[in-house]
C-alpha cells in the first residue's frame, strides 16, 4: 500500500520506518525543513535503539520519502497518519491540539478522491468527531473518513511495539472503509494472531489515555507506598515482589523511585483531567491529581535525602548524577526527573556533574547551567554524594570498589532501586534511597 505519515518525531518517524518496514511505499511529511534534510542524509534527531538502520535501509530501498510537501501527500496515496505531537497548552492542562488540526485543514482542501485519514497522536476524547466536522468545512467534496489507531509504543522498545504490537485498536464509524484498509494495512501483523480491536473512535481515544493513566497510577501507588515503608522502616521492594506475585496485580511498573517522567505520562494525564472537566465528569478523575502531586513529591524528596546525607545544607556539596534522561534507552529528558533532581539541588547550592550515555546534548539544551561529564567516572569525580537516576544498565553494573577510589564521601542515592543494596554496603558506602 502507499500510505503517507504526518509528523516524523519520535512516534511518527518510528512508524513510518516500521510500515516501510512491512514492504509498504510511505511518504513521510514534516513541516521542519532542518528536520527534513537530517532525516533524507539518515540522521536521526533523537536516540531509539535500531531506528537508524531502518531509516537508512528504507530510504536505500526507496520505500521511505521524506517531503515537506501536503500537495505530493494529498497525491501519495490513500492511507494518512496523523502522528505529530500533541503538548501541553501554555498555562494549562488540556493538550494542545494546533498540530493535529493544522494536518486535517491542509491535507482537506487538496484531496480529490475518497481517502482514510488514520489518528495516532494521544488526543482527548471526542477529537475524531471535531476533525470530521473540521474535513466537511474544507473539503472540495471528497469522503475524507477519519478514525483512530492509537499507539502504544515504550521508549527504547518502539520498534518491537510497532511490528510486534501486543493488540491493535481501531475506532471507527461502521460505515466506512476503514476496517478493511486497516486489516490490509497490518496484515503481516496480524497473521500473528495480535488482537484487533474494534470499536468506536470514543472509545479509541480513551483507550489510549486510559492505559496512561493507569500506568501513572500503579508508579505513584508504589511511590505511595514506598512513603509508608521508609516510616516505618519497611522494604518497598519487598512489597512489590510480594504483592506482584498476584496475578491481579502483576510486578511490572511495580518499582518504586524518583518517578515518571517523559513526553507522554505527565502532560497525558493532565490532559485527561482537564478534558473530564470539560465533559462535566471531572470527579471520576480527581485521583489522577493525587497521581501527578506523589510523583512529583519523589523528586522533592530526592533533594531532601542528599540534604540531610550532608547534615542539612547543599552549600558547597559537589554531586554526580548517574543519568539524565527519564528512562533507559532513550535520550529523552522531556519532564525528566533526573533533571528535575539536579536542578533543584543546584538552585540550593550544590554543585551538580550529571552524566548519561546518551542524552547529555539535550539535557544542555533544557539545563545548561549545570555541568557535564564525559563518563560516569568523571561525574563522580570528588563527589559528596552519587545519585542514580535513570537505571542505565551501565550505572547498575558500577563496582563500588571501583568508585571508591574517585569519590570523597562514600554516599550513593539509588534513585531507581536498581541497585544491590548489600553488595554497596558491604563495600562501605552509606547507601540511601
Amino acid at each position: 500500500m502507499r500510505l503517507t505519515v504526518f509528523g516524523l518525531g519520535y512516534l511518527g518517524l518510528t512508524h513510518a520506518v516500521c510500515m516501510a518496514e512491512l514492504g509498504h511505499e510511505v511518504l513521510g511529511v514534516e513541516v521542519d525543513e532542518a528536520k527534513v534534510a537530517r532525516l533524507q542524509a539518515g540522521d536521526v534527531p533523537f536516540y531509539e535503539p535500531g531506528l537508524a538502520d531502518l531509516l537508512t535501509k528504507h530510504l536505500d530501498t526507496g520505500l521511505l520519502v521524506i517531503s515537506t510537501s501536503y500537495r505530493q501527500a494529498a497525491e501519495w496515496g490513500d492511507v494518512f497518519f496523523i502522528a505529530v505531537g500533541t503538548p501541553q497548552k501554555k498555562g494549562e492542562s488540556a493538550a494542545d491540539l494546533r498540530y493535529v488540526e493544522a494536518v486535517v485543514d491542509n491535507l482537506a482542501p487538496l484531496v480529490d478522491r475518497d481517502v482514510l485519514v488514520l489518528g495516532k497522536s494521544t488526543v482527548p476524547v471526542g477529537t475524531c468527531a471535531k476533525l470530521v466536522e473540521r474535513v466537511r468545512a474544507r473539503s472540495q467534496g471528497a469522503d475524507i473518513e477519519i478514525a483512530w489507531n492509537p499507539e502504544f509504543l515504550r521508549e527504547g522498545f518502539a520498534i518491537e511495539d510497532t511490528l510486534q504490537p501486543d493488540r491493535i485498536v481501531l475506532g471507527r464509524r461502521p460505515s466506512g472503509r476503514a476496517e478493511a484498509l486497516t486489516r490490509e494495512l497490518y496484515a503481516d501483523i496480524l497473521r500473528h494472531d495480535t488482537p484487533f480491536i474494534l470499536t468506536d473512535p470514543e472509545t479509541a481515544e480513551l483507550v489510549k489515555v486510559s492505559a496512561n493513566a493507569f500506568l501513572a497510577t500503579k508508579i505513584s501507588f508504589i511511590n505511595a507506598i514506598a512513603e509508608v515503608c521508609e516510616a516505618v522502616g519497611a522494604d518497598v521492594r519487598a512489597v512489590a515482589d510480594a504483592i506482584g506475585y498476584d496475578a491481579r496485580i502483576g510486578r511490572r511498573y511495580l518499582n518504586a523511585g524518583i518517578g515518571f517522567g517523559g513526553g507522554c505520562l505527565p502532560k497525558d494525564i493532565r490532559a485527561f483531567m482537564a478534558r473530564a472537566g470539560e465533559l462535566g465528569a471531572s470527579e471520576a478523575l480527581t485521583f489522577l491529581r493525587e497521581v501527578d502531586n506523589v510523583n512529583m513529591r519523589r523528586r522533592t524528596r530526592m533533594v531532601d535525602v542528599v540534604r540531610g546525607a550532608c547534615h542539612g545544607s547543599l552549600l558547597g556539596v559537589n554531586v554526580g548524577i548517574l543519568g539524565a534522561a527519564f528512562k533507559p534507552d532513550s535520550d529523552d529528558v522531556r519532564d525528566s526527573p533526573a533533571l528535575n533532581v539536579a536542578g533543584q539541588l543546584q538552585l540550593q547550592g550544590a554543585s551538580v556533574t550529571v552524566y548519561d550515555p546518551k542524552a547529555i546534548e539535550n539535557s544542555k539544551a533544557i539545563f545548561p547551567t549545570l555541568s557535564y561529564a564525559a563518563s560516569a567516572d568523571d561525574a563522580c569525580e570528588n563527589a559528596d554524594v552519587v545519585m542514580v537516576l535513570t537505571e542505565w544498565p551501565e550505572f547498575v553494573r558500577i563496582d563500588p570498589d571501583d568508585l571508591s577510589a574517585l569519590v570523597r564521601t562514600k554516599t550513593i542515592v539509588d534513585g531507581r532501586l536498581c541497585l544491590d543494596r548489600q553488595r554497596w554496603s558491604g563495600c562501605g558506602w552509606t547507601y540511601l534511597t
